[in-house]
């Protein structure tokens, strides 16, 4: 069913606290960003309608294509992505074209990276109206295992707030009133 649609993917980052456990440390601390974090991965419809698959809570120093590799496995084999630059080198994904070394892109490439921005604009969107909820945007400071839970929550008041998600009305009569 998805087959038909070609899925815009994109991931993000927040920060934690600090873990206690010195191996917990290391597993989720980025040397780039100087912080604890975490990546969550979204892909997501189109037509900004509906999130397709939510990776959780993975330490920061997995790179985006192996979060999305991890998943390829649960999508349909000739499923097309479309990604940002984050995603090159896999083969279901359509990134943009990166600028040769001591070269300039050709204006059919720019023409191109142009669309596929213009397409995969849909992905960010989400990320924001997902962080629009302060608990996904600021520090974690929740426990961590609870991690998951909350942000798969958000995912579901944010699937309600884009009428992806629609819930039966009761009728007066079966609310037993």
């Amino acid at each position: 069913m998805l087959e038909e649609w070609e899925l815009v993917v994109d991931s993000s980052e927040q920060v934690r606290e600090r873990p206690k456990d010195y191996h917990e440390q290391k597993k989720c601390y980025s040397g780039k960003k100087k912080n604890p974090r975490q990546k969550n991965q979204l892909i997501v419809l189109p037509n900004r309608r509906e999130i397709v698959d939510v990776i959780v809570g993975k330490p920061e120093p997995n790179s985006d294509i192996n979060l999305f590799r991890e998943r390829r496995s649960e999508l349909a084999v000739g499923q097309r992505c479309l990604g940002d630059k984050g995603y090159v080198g896999e083969e279901q994904i359509e990134t943009p074209h990166k600028k040769p070394k001591k070269q300039e892109l050709t204006a059919d490439m720019k023409e191109e990276n142009k669309k596929l921005s213009k397409q995969q604009i849909v992905v960010e969107h989400m990320i924001r109206l997902l962080k629009v909820f302060r608990v996904s945007a600021e520090r974690f400071r929740l426990s961590s295992s609870r991690y998951e839970q909350v942000i798969l929550t958000i995912c579901g008041l944010l699937r309600l707030r884009v009428g992806a998600l629609i819930l039966p009305q009761l009728k007066p009569e079966d609310s037993g009133v």
